[in-house]
C-alpha cells in the first residue's frame, strides 16, 4: 500500500471540501503569524487603520490576500494576476518583474504583479474595473437578507429608536457539522439602507469571528471569552472593510477611533481572524472578490 493511501483504501484525492478548508486555514494562519512576528507590523492604531484602508482599496482580492500584499509591498496601489493585466487592461508584465505571492483558493499559491511592474495601455480612471457595485439599494439588501436564511440566520426588521442599530442572537446551537445552527438577525427598519447594511456586516462579523461560540457548519471558531473592546474592534473592522469595498458609507472611522488610538497596540488583535471572517461575510452575501489566476502547470511526466 502506498504511504499516501489511508487505511481502508480511501482515495486521498476525495478529501472533503471542509477538510481542505481546514488545512488551508492552518497554512494561512501559520504563514500570517510568522509574517507578523518577523515584520513587527501593525503595532499601533495608525498602522492598523492604514492596513484596513489598504484592504478596502484592493477590492479585487480576498481580504486575507490583500493583507499579504500589504506586508510584502507596503505602498502598493494596484495589483492583479498576469491574465487580468493582459485581458482586462491590455498590459503585459515587464521582463524581470518580481511577482508577489498570495494564497490560491483550494491550492498552494498564486502570482500577482504590482501595476508598476507592467507596461501597456493607459489605466482607466480609478481602475474602475476593480471596484465593486455602487451605493447600497433596498434590492441588494433584500438579496443579502435572503442569502442568510439558507445558512440558518433568520432576518428580522425591528421598530427601534436611532440608538439601537441591531443585534444577532443564537437561538439553537447545532453540534452536527452537517446541520446549521439557528440565529436571529435584528436590524432597525427605521435606519437608512446603508446603515442597515453596515449593521448587517457588523453583526455578521461578531458571528464569524466566533464571538457567539463555535459553529461547525459555518466553520466558525470558538472565541467568546474576549473583552468587549476587542469584540467591538474586531466586528467593526469587518464592517469597515466590507462596507468600504462595496461603496457603502458608514461611521466606522469614528467608531473605530473610539477603540483604537495612537497609543493602542495591535498585539491583542487577531488579524487572521478579522481577515478570515471578512472573507466569509463577503462570500455569504455574494460579494466575494473575483481575481483570475493562471492554471497551475503539471510536471511533465516525460521529464522523470
Amino acid at each position: 500500500m502506498s504511504a499516501l493511501t489511508p487505511a481502508g483504501g480511501a482515495n486521498p484525492h476525495k478529501a472533503s471540501a471542509r477538510q481542505t478548508e481546514l488545512i488551508d486555514g492552518e497554512i494561512a494562519r501559520s504563514l500570517l503569524d510568522q509574517l507578523l512576528d518577523d515584520s513587527r507590523l501593525y503595532r499601533n492604531g495608525s498602522d492598523y487603520h492604514a492596513l484596513l484602508d489598504f484592504v478596502v482599496r484592493l477590492r479585487n482580492f480576498a481580504p486575507f490576500n490583500a493583507m499579504l500584499l500589504q506586508i510584502q509591498k507596503p505602498g502598493l496601489s494596484h495589483a492583479a494576476s498576469a491574465p487580468d493585466w493582459r485581458d482586462r487592461f491590455d498590459r503585459h508584465i515587464k521582463d524581470g518583474a518580481r511577482p508577489l505571492l498570495i494564497l490560491r483558493p483550494f491550492g498552494p499559491v498564486a502570482l500577482v504583479y504590482d501595476v508598476l511592474d507592467t507596461d501597456g495601455a493607459a489605466l482607466p480612471s480609478g481602475i474602475a474595473a476593480f471596484t465593486a457595485e455602487g451605493d447600497m439599494t433596498p434590492g441588494v439588501l433584500d438579496a443579502c437578507s435572503r442569502k442568510l436564511v439558507g445558512k440558518g440566520i433568520e432576518w428580522s426588521c425591528v421598530d427601534a429608536g436611532d440608538n439601537l442599530a441591531g443585534s444577532i442572537q443564537l437561538l439553537v446551537r447545532s453540534t452536527n457539522p452537517e446541520v446549521p445552527s439557528r440565529y436571529r438577525m435584528r436590524v432597525n427598519r427605521n435606519h437608512d439602507v446603508n446603515v442597515q447594511f453596515a449593521t448587517l456586516t457588523h453583526e455578521l462579523g461578531h458571528l464569524f469571528l466566533g464571538h457567539l461560540g463555535a459553529d461547525k457548519y459555518l466553520n466558525i471558531p470558538n472565541r467568546p471569552r474576549l473583552e468587549l473592546r476587542q469584540r467591538e474592534l474586531e466586528a467593526e473592522s469587518v464592517a469597515y472593510i466590507v462596507c468600504g469595498r462595496n461603496s457603502v458609507e458608514n461611521n466606522s472611522k469614528t467608531y473605530l477611533a473610539d477603540y483604537v488610538t495612537e497609543g493602542t497596540t495591535a498585539g491583542n488583535l487577531d488579524l487572521y481572524q478579522v481577515m478570515r471572517a471578512t472573507g466569509q461575510v463577503e462570500t455569504l452575501l455574494g460579494l466575494a472578490a473575483r481575481t483570475r489566476f493562471e492554471r497551475p502547470t503539471k510536471p511533465n511526466a516525460a521529464a522523470h
